[in-house]
């Protein structure tokens, strides 16, 4: 549990992020000054789960594996994210990239 709840917690403050960070995308008629802020908004609740994901996972993983941890999941929830709310399609290629990023990922961790 001591190692599921971290990255749990790292998952879900990276749904806001992704939110914050892209969801204005299929909005661009909105004013910018109004999506910086709610963008903001947004990120403020990522910040409250990632803090404390962080300093909780730190007990058991090292600072570089928190953010291995962190990035994976970054690229496989913006993958997710791109295709169910921007409608956007994953080529190949993307694909390719992931599992070259989650073989990384793998790497780092084998070895440790």
């Amino acid at each position: 549990m001591t190692q599921i709840l971290p990255i749990a917690m790292l998952a879900v403050s990276t749904c806001f992020m992704t939110f914050a960070w892209y969801g204005h995308l299929k909005h661009p008629d909105r004013a910018l000054w109004l999506t910086i802020l709610m963008s903001w908004g947004i990120a403020f609740f990522e910040y409250v789960l990632q803090v404390p994901a962080n300093r909780m996972g730190h007990q058991v993983f090292s600072a570089a594996q928190l953010k291995i941890i962190a990035e994976v999941l970054s690229i496989g929830i913006f993958l997710i994210f791109a295709v169910t709310y921007l409608k956007e399609p994953i080529k190949w290629n993307y694909v390719v990239s992931f599992a070259c990023i989650l073989a990384a990922a793998l790497f780092a961790f084998a070895f440790d």
